[in-house]
């Protein structure tokens, strides 16, 4: 591994009874927010936060961490198509990197490929308009993430 990220069958040991996960969708202009119920089954859009420098985005993440009891994060990994890393995963890794010196919580990353076009074709179905799309993708896009991590504890939880 190259970074301070677990993988996500490890998460599950590291989390207490009734603490959340938080999802990040960590774009070049904003970061979408979601949140876990305390069962960790379901996964809600939270919010978008406009980007700034690290340590402000760093600070407003962990401030709403802190505000909801959120014990991890998983954090969408912008894998090229073919499974390579480009520019974009390697931002995420370095985001990752400088935000888990400021953080004890477990971070695991999650293929978010496709996430965004998922979320904006279920959006077009619901007929909502560009102005809304935009404005509540990435935190949408932020639940997809952590809905598909969530899906895969609890499918090992069972198994």
């Amino acid at each position: 591994m190259s970074g301070p990220e677990i993988p996500i069958t490890d998460l599950a040991a590291r989390l207490g009874r009734g603490q959340r996960l938080m999802g990040l969708d960590l774009g070049t202009k904003t970061i979408g927010l979601a949140l876990s119920d305390v069962e960790r089954r379901l996964a809600s859009p939270l919010e978008t936060l406009k980007r700034d420098k690290f340590s402000a985005d760093a600070a407003a993440l962990l401030a709403r961490a802190e505000k909801f009891g959120v014990a991890g994060f998983v954090v969408g990994l912008p894998l090229n198509m073919d499974g390579s890393e480009g520019p974009r995963a390697q931002a995420t890794r370095a985001f990752v990197r400088n935000l888990a010196k400021l953080t004890p919580a477990p971070i695991v990353f999650w293929d978010e490929r496709l996430s965004t076009a998922a979320v904006l074709r279920t959006l077009i179905e619901q007929d909502a308009s560009r102005a809304k799309r935009a404005a509540v993708v990435d935190r949408m896009a932020a639940a997809y993430i952590l809905q598909g991590a969530l899906d895969r504890l609890n499918a090992a939880a069972l198994g």
